[in-house]
């Protein structure tokens, strides 16, 4: 259960960035997106905190921030034109190989 609340923590890691780009680009609804970041963050905070009840904490948090770091790249490649360069995504991909090998290390 603490492995899914992560990866779910992780999934609302990348809505608080989210949040914050679509303020700065909408014309009458930026406070509505800082809101929905803010519960981003919040949701996404208490569920890494339930998480590390049993996950190690540098396990939990290399996770968290890899899925978010991860999702955030894809979002910026997918809606919002962000390169998808041979570098951008071979790193990406070293990062999720690392996430990966701390849930086998674990």
């Amino acid at each position: 259960m603490n492995w899914i609340a992560l990866i779910i923590a992780g999934i609302f890691e990348i809505g608080w960035p989210l949040g914050l780009k679509m303020s700065q680009q909408a014309t009458n609804n930026k406070l509505l997106w800082l809101v929905l970041a803010i519960g981003s963050m919040t949701i996404s905070g208490v569920l890494l905190w339930y998480s590390q009840k049993t996950i190690p904490i540098g396990t939990a948090y290399a996770v968290w921030t890899g899925i978010g770091a991860i999702g955030t790249l894809i979002v910026g490649i997918i809606f919002f034109g962000d390169s998808a360069s041979t570098l951008r995504l071979l790193a990406a991909l070293l990062i999720v190989i690392g996430i990966v090998g701390l849930k086998f290390a674990n």
